[in-house]
């Protein structure tokens, strides 16, 4: 987290500070949500981005990519490659298609790697030459900054921070340049709607920034909320990007889990096979109690792992398995059953290496719990022994302090 502030503090605030201290009063008061957008149509008609016939013609290839139906989307980017060779955007989309391969698990898949890398790196070269030749060319410099962004978060990911730094620097000088499109299309309000809510968020959430932050424009949560939602309903290509900031938004950082519920499940819905929708709809479900249906969209999930198909891989597992355990140990009361899926849930997290996961700590615990329950105090304290030590970083933790006193009580136990 600290070096991803480092990253936002370097970059993000002083390339877009400028151009927003002019914005930022005039739009307060705009409700995006009812906003017409009238374009020039004098620069809309160059711009293949923003072109109806294309967006119809994609509209499909856009959904498949979202619904992991890979292949067929990935088919009629290339179709669109073959007649528009030298523009920006069938490489950018061809790079989103991988970009959405490695986001379900948890961005540990390193195989999708190298071809992101060279749709990006191809994206950014098309780009280039069209601003070479233009630097009024808001279109390059929106896919310009698209597409070092995107680079600049998988580089950050990998802890390839010099890279990343780069990557971001150069994204968001672009990102200022592409405003200048804010009045043509949603496609250029997402990094400014981002910049709104972080700006605040950040200030609030990390008070050793705020001298910082004295340095920068306010930036204002409701309205980048707005702008987000605005996005999320108008925007062609960055409309389900924005739709994912929104429900992570609500969830993490404004504790707003209605809104969070209902915009992943409207994403669950639109694309059935989308594994990254599916399980942050059933956690959704099930931190807000509808049991019943967090228990058939996880068992939906699992049957699909079962299946191979894309998307669906351990960390999946692991948050359905661990929800299915929760819901057959608490509302059915069916232990067997329970301790079979925590065990599940806890062989899916050793495949991630993920063994200080909440889920991964919370399986064994509650597997402590069961043996004890059922009388069985040495399986119990093998289990809590496990539970102490996958907390030890956090000895505050109720995980911690339960485990603790337990083998504090039973330390004659062999």
């Amino acid at each position: 987290m600290k070096k991803l502030l480092f990253l936002f503090f370097s970059f993000v605030l002083p390339a877009l500070a400028t151009a927003q201290q002019s914005d930022t009063t005039a739009m307060r008061n705009v409700t995006f949500e009812s906003i017409e957008v009238i374009p020039d149509v004098a620069r809309v008609k160059g711009m293949l981005l923003l072109n109806k016939d294309i967006q119809y013609e994609l509209e499909g290839a856009v959904d498949n990519m979202y619904n992991f139906k890979f292949e067929r989307a990935e088919k009629q980017f290339r179709s669109l490659r073959r007649r528009y060779p030298d523009h920006p955007l069938p490489y950018f989309l061809m790079g989103l298609s991988q970009w959405w391969k490695i986001l379900p698990t948890n961005i540990q898949t390193l195989k999708y790697d190298a071809p992101f890398f060279a749709y990006m790196d191809t994206t950014i070269q098309k780009a280039e030459k069209m601003y070479d030749q233009n630097e009024q060319n808001v279109e390059a410099a929106f896919f310009l900054a698209a597409a070092y962004g995107f680079e600049a978060r998988l580089h950050s990911e990998r802890s390839n921070w010099r890279k990343a730094t780069v990557a971001s620097k150069h994204s968001l000088e672009f990102m200022e340049k592409a405003k200048a499109g804010n009045g043509l299309s949603p496609e250029f309000l997402f990094g400014e709607a981002l910049f709104n809510y972080y700006a605040v968020w950040i200030h609030d959430t990390y008070p050793m920034l705020r001298p910082v932050l004295l340095f920068f424009p306010d930036g204002d949560k409701r309205l980048g909320l707005k702008q987000l939602r605005y996005v999320a309903n108008s925007g062609f290509y960055t409309g389900t990007e924005a739709k994912v900031f929104l429900m992570k938004i609500y969830a993490n950082e404004e504790n707003n889990m209605n809104e969070a519920l209902g915009v992943a499940q409207s994403m669950a819905l639109k694309y059935p096979d989308n594994a990254y929708f599916e399980r942050f709809y059933a956690r959704l479900l099930f931190v807000q109690g509808h049991f019943t249906m967090a228990e058939r969209v996880s068992l939906d999930i699992l049957s699909k792992l079962e299946q191979n198909m894309p998307g669906y891989e351990p960390v999946s597992g692991r948050y359905a398995s661990y929800i299915l355990a929760y819901i057959n140990q608490n509302k059915y009361r069916d232990l067997d059953k329970a301790k079979q899926y925590y065990q599940n849930a806890i062989m899916y997290a050793e495949m991630t290496n993920e063994r200080d996961s909440g889920y991964f700590v919370n399986s064994y615990l509650n597997l402590a719990r069961i043996a004890e329950q059922q009388k069985d105090l040495l399986l119990a304290k093998r289990y809590y022994t496990v539970v102490l030590n996958a907390s030890a970083n956090d000895k505050k933790s109720a995980p911690f302090k339960e485990a603790r006193s337990f083998l504090k009580k039973h330390k004659k136990l062999k």
